[in-house]
């Protein structure tokens, strides 16, 4: 069979032709996809497709990940002294700087349209092909399609389409404010040939019935934003495509489906969800797989860029010192720095716990990393603020040891300048104010985040086997508790974020207790317990942008016009095809 590609100069989307070879079982929780024929059989090319969800698009810091965090209060990355200078691309994420030339956006443009193209791919192969499976993978294949575009409207305002039963049809260019009632369709459309998670050798991995529902909970809860991206004001109660009933009401509605299925649960220990063995997790409706060591791209990004150079998970393994939190962002957790979701301490099998506060002498070293057996060093979760410590590499590659075998704990100081402590401090006081770039005596600066698990079996920023929630059940709640308040509903919000609240608890060293109830809720609260819930999972500049935050003022970041809400499509892009127009502004 022919490949179906969008027929778009290379120089668009980055690629050359797309094909597959051998059969991949789609049973299997391995998901992997191997590249290189012109041929696609029907569940390698979906295979392929669910394969670019994890290469690099929504798992590499410089994809997704950088478009919807490095652009809001919730991430920066500034150049630290000699380091993660790069031309400015990154300060240009978090200083709106942007422009159609920039790297970051144009890696995530390319990756985004790969995942265009390798669904509609799969959707040809398999519509022409007689597998058993036809139906069901004809919908999944939709839906990725799906989950792809919308993501493409949602950060680019236009997305690339082709009729995939047709490779001489013409390039559509889908329009984000005319495209996305047609969009919700489809995804409606394609539920009863869905499967529910976990019948018919589904997982979080597979697009089912409960991401079909939780990818259109999504899109309502934005709809009206897509729809007038630069409008002063939303209207989010407005009537839904179709029946009598609001964007908001169906945005209860779908998420009360998987509330009220029965099928996930909300984790105690919150940090359970971005652990490398998180695929358990019950929480679990939509998710990248991710596989260590395999043909298929995982990426350890999420841990590795937070962690300073002299943190050492293992003697093989290090922090690379680049991505913290604004002060805006920490601050916004006065009064809950006790929430479970804030902190979590970690403990060793033998009980003891790894305080981080000077106190620890050493840790036991039976944690070994798979594939090396060599110790294993686990820093605690969550934000990370202050001084820290941890174990010291002597001139022998190994850590250094007390007599009896454990790891010794010392007070850390940064690589690259080796006088500086390791303080991570919640200001970062640039130097000049506009511009996040600090000098060698300031890189230890920024509160930093470790909420994922570093995983330390394949180099410091290589595979990892931890799964990247796209759609998890922490995140659906934060949806209807938005839904009800903005339908006028404060008590059934306030019910949503206290369950999320005290369904968490703290660590066995604070008795278990379980997070504290709100007594009231307002608008800020409610934005509050957004960015407690889902930090760092690609989720901040929407609510952002539906809570009127995402062009004010901010660390290193100026007031900026509304058109900034919307990326612009690459310059390559636009110089290679006439079907694509620059977005405003750009």
């Amino acid at each position: 069979m022919k490949s179906i590609l969008l027929k778009i100069n290379v120089t668009l989307l980055g690629v050359l032709a797309i094909g597959l070879v051998s059969c991949t079982n789609l049973d299997e929780r391995v998901i992997d996809e191997v590249l290189g024929s012109e041929n696609a059989d029907p569940e390698s090319a979906l295979s392929a497709a669910y394969g670019q969800l994890g290469d690099g698009t929504f798992v590499d810091h410089g994809n997704v990940f950088a478009l919807q965090e490095y652009s809001t209060d919730e991430a920066l990355l500034p150049t630290r002294g000699s380091d993660w200078g790069d031309g400015g691309k990154w300060r240009a994420m978090h200083e709106f700087t942007w422009d159609a030339s920039n790297d970051v956006v144009k890696t995530t443009w390319n990756n985004l349209n790969l995942g265009i193209t390798k669904s509609l791919t799969a959707i040809g192969s398999v519509e022409k092909s007689n597998i058993a499976n036809k139906t069901l993978f004809l919908a999944e294949a939709k839906g990725l399609l799906a989950y792809y575009t919308y993501t493409t409207l949602d950060l680019f305002g236009q997305a690339p389409y082709r009729d995939p039963s047709n490779v001489n049809a013409p390039i559509e260019v889908r329009k984000a404010d005319t495209s996305i009632d047609a969009l919700i369709t489809e995804v409606e459309n394609i539920i009863p040939d869905l499967a529910d998670i976990k019948s018919q050798n589904t997982h979080a991995g597979r697009f089912t019935k409960q991401a079909a529902y939780a990818l259109l909970a999504d899109m309502y809860l934005n709809r009206a934003v897509l729809k007038n991206k630069t409008a002063n004001t939303f209207n989010f109660t407005e009537k839904a495509i179709s029946g009598t009933e609001t964007d908001m009401d169906k945005v209860i509605q779908y998420t009360s489906q998987l509330i009220n299925g029965g099928k996930f649960s909300l984790e105690a220990n919150y940090f359970h969800n971005f652990d490398i063995n998180n695929s358990d997790s019950k929480e679990m409706i939509f998710s990248v797989v991710q596989i260590k060591n395999t043909n298929r791209n995982s990426d350890n990004d999420f841990a590795y860029m937070s962690t300073e150079r002299s943190q050492k998970p293992s003697p093989d393994n290090r922090g690379t010192n680049a991505s913290c939190v604004t002060p805006e962002f920490y601050y916004t957790w006065n009064g809950n720095f006790d929430d479970p979701r804030f902190h979590r301490y970690y403990q060793y099998n033998d009980g003891t716990w790894f305080l981080n506060d000077g106190t620890d002498v050493s840790v036991p070293s039976t944690s070994k990393v798979e594939g090396t057996g060599k110790p294993w060093f686990h820093f605690n979760r969550g934000l990370q603020v202050g001084q820290q410590y941890g174990p010291k590499i002597l001139s022998t590659g190994n850590f250094d040891m007390t007599t009896d075998g454990r790891i010794k704990v010392f007070k850390l100081f940064t690589e690259k300048n080796t006088t500086l402590a390791a303080d991570f401090t919640p200001e970062l006081n640039f130097d000049k104010p506009s511009e996040s770039v600090f000098t060698q005596s300031q890189i230890n600066r920024g509160v930093r985040v470790f909420k994922f698990e570093f995983d330390p079996g394949y180099g410091n920023n290589g595979t990892s086997g931890v799964d990247i929630p796209l759609y998890r059940l922490g995140g659906i709640y934060i949806m209807r508790a938005e839904a009800y308040f903005r339908n006028g509903n404060i008590t059934g919000a306030l019910a949503d974020i206290n369950l999320l609240r005290t369904s968490r608890t703290r660590e066995a060293l604070f008795n278990n207790v379980p997070g504290k109830p709100l007594a009231s809720l307002d608008a800020t609260k409610l934005y509050n317990e957004i960015g407690y819930e889902m930090y760092w999972e690609m989720y901040r500049r929407k609510a952002m942008i539906r809570f009127g935050k995402f062009d004010l003022a901010g660390t290193a970041k100026p007031a900026s016009q509304p058109y900034r809400r919307i990326f612009p499509i690459p310059q390559a892009t636009i110089d290679a095809s006439k079907e694509f127009s620059q977005n405003e502004g750009y």
